[in-house]
This record gives structure tokens, C-alpha cells and sequence, in this order.
């Protein structure tokens, strides 16, 4: 179903998605091109730059040459750093990244209170405050028992720092464990000056009406965020739940399976119709490296010509393999 305050229908005036696609490029020429928002690379083979648009991602690739990530919006963009935080903006978009190092800050908990307060901050003051999607990227993110876990510690620390901000609702979000230094936390967004319509999913209890036993503050987030113009719709981390529960335990198939299903309600839910086609880039996050092939077979048979980056990445409860996220756009 899709929630929201604001109806924009039919308002000239709203802004029409950034494409997202995954190429084959220099890091330097992908910058240099006009209207790019923000530029994303994977992995310890990824190069570094001090330009505010890049980001490398705690993430290694199962696959070789790795492409990069690409925002492109139709204007001018300008960029900059605020302390930790590094933006670019423009045509009422806003990209936005912070790292921390954890143990500047007490641990997770401490960190994801710093990281974000901060954006909370930095968001808040500018005209792009309507934050439509978060990436989360944490180490060791299912270390830890009961509300020890880094990850539940973690949500705590998210849940303090955003305070009442998303008082409206929550934005699409996604959390994975990366296999970096387990200090290092990455936490990315998309905002803009209008808002979007949130999405859940009719198959899965809302993330923050979660139990207890997920933790002392749920995970905060919508299922989906359908985009200002609904030209697209923003695809939170989205595995093989129904209702609260994890299923299918130990079967890759059936997860992936299950993972594909939600994903079509999620789709319903946003009146777009059935499939993935190839504008629409998915990231698939996978548990065992020896899992990867599997499911690069899976993905070629059933989402056929779509793009995936296949990443190695741990899903934020133990006993899940693989987790989708990404982009479908109208």
C-alpha cells in the first residue's frame, strides 16, 4: 500500500528521478560528466578521490571487471564537505555520505547516533529535506547476542540520533554488513525538495510495528519510496520475510524464491506493473561467497536482462542468504 500526507499527481513542477545505471567507467571521466549527482565504487579495488560525489563502498564484487554506480540528474550539480559529511545537490536533489570510525564513538550504537544526527542536522537545514532513501553499511553487522548484536545495537543508536525527524514516515532504507574494517560505518541518502509516497508491502508487518524480539527500537524504514514525479520507485533491502519472520532456513532457492515475491507485491503496492526489465538496476547482497554463482544462475533465468551487481554482503539476521534492493522505474 502506498502512504504519504502529500498527493502529486499531476504537478509539472516535481522532480523527475535520478537515472541510476552500472558502467563500465573511469571513476574520473563518470565525474566529469554533466549532471552527476553522486558516483559509487565497490571494493578495496576501487580508487580513492577527495571529490564530494564518490563514495567506495565497503562492498566487494563477486564479479570482475566491477562496474560503477551512477546518479545522473538533468542539471547542474554542485558539491561540497560540512565536517564528516561530503553532498552534492542540484534541480532540488541532494546526495549525501558521512563514515565514522566507530571507535571514535563507542561502538555502533555510538556511531549511528553521530551519523545520524548529523544528516538530521544537515538535512533539516537545507530545502532538500525530504529524505526518500538511506544506504547503511556496517561491519560485523550480526556480531554479538540478543540486543548485543551489532546490528540491533546499531538500530538503537539510528533510532536516537534521527530523534523525531521522520515523525511523517519513514524513508526506504537499507542495512548489510560489509567484510571492511568492522569499525568503519557508511551511511548514504537521497533527499529532495518534494516528498514521496511510501510503499509497504501487504505480505510483511511494517518494520517499525516489529516485536520485541528484533530489538529495543525496530528497524526504521519503508519497504519502498515511490519518487516525486512516480516515475520510479526506490526498493529497500528486501529478503525472504513474511509477516515479522524469516523463512525458509538453510534453502537458497526458496529465499531467493520468496525475495522475488515480496518484491512483486512491493510493485503492486506501487501500482507499477509486474517484472524488472533492463532499466532496472538491482543489487543482490550475498551471505557465502560459494552461494554466488547459484545465484548468478538464479538471477539470469529469472529477472533475464535486468542488472544486477552481485555483491558479498551479510543480511542483517543470521539466518538469511540473500537480500534485493534497487531501482524500477515507471
Amino acid at each position: 500500500m502506498i502512504q504519504g500526507c502529500e498527493n502529486p499527481q499531476l504537478d509539472p513542477h516535481l522532480r523527475r528521478a535520478p537515472r541510476v545505471s552500472y558502467r563500465m567507467a573511469a571513476a574520473a571521466a563518470a565525474l566529469d560528466e554533466p549532471g552527476t549527482l553522486a558516483v559509487f565504487g565497490f571494493g578495496t579495488g576501487a580508487p580513492r578521490s577527495d571529490d564530494p560525489r564518490w563514495l567506495r563502498v565497503e562492498l566487494e564484487s563477486f564479479d570482475a571487471p566491477v562496474p560503477l554506480e551512477s546518479w545522473q540528474i538533468e542539471t547542474e550539480v554542485s558539491c561540497g564537505r560540512d565536517g564528516e559529511l561530503h553532498w552534492s545537490a542540484g534541480g532540488g536533489w541532494l546526495f549525501t555520505a558521512i563514515e565514522l570510525d566507530e571507535r571514535e564513538h563507542d561502538g555502533p550504537e555510538g556511531a549511528a547516533r553521530h551519523a545520524y544526527a548529523r544528516l538530521r542536522d544537515f538535512v533539516g537545514g537545507r530545502a532538500e529535506r525530504h529524505v526518500l532513501r538511506i544506504w547503511n553499511y556496517i561491519g560485523a553487522i550480526n556480531c554479538g547476542a540478543g540486543d548485543s548484536e551489532r546490528y540491533k545495537r546499531f538500530c538503537h543508536g539510528r533510532g536516537a540520533g534521527m530523534g523525531t525527524f521522520f515523525a511523517q514516515g519513514f524513508p526506504a532504507a537499507t542495512a548489510i554488513g560489509h567484510h571492511g574494517p568492522q569499525h568503519h560505518l557508511q551511511v548514504y541518502l537521497l533527499a529532495c525538495d518534494r516528498p514521496g509516497m511510501r510503499v509497504e508491502n501487504p505480505r510483511q508487518v511494517s518494520a517499525w510495528h516489529y516485536p520485541r524480539q528484533y530489538g529495543r527500537t525496530p528497524p526504521s524504514f519503508a519497504r519502498a519510496m515511490s519518487l516525486p514525479a512516480q516515475d520510479a520507485l526506490a526498493i529497500s533491502g528486501t529478503a525472504a520475510i513474511v509477516g515479522h519472520a524469516s523463512t525458509h532456513q538453510d534453502d537458497l532457492d526458496a529465499q531467493l524464491d520468496e525475495t522475488l515475491t515480496n518484491l512483486e507485491a512491493l510493485l503492486g503496492s506501487a501500482g507499477m506493473a509486474t517484472g524488472f526489465d533492463t532499466h532496472s538496476p538491482l543489487k543482490v547482497y550475498v551471505r557465502q561467497t560459494g552461494d554466488a554463482p547459484h545465484v548468478r544462475e538464479f538471477v539470469r533465468r529469472r529477472l533475464p536482462g535486468v542488472p544486477v551487481l552481485l555483491l558479498h554482503g551479510d543480511i542483517c539476521r543470521r539466518e538469511l542468504l540473500v537480500e534485493i534492493d534497487g531501482w524500477r522505474y515507471a
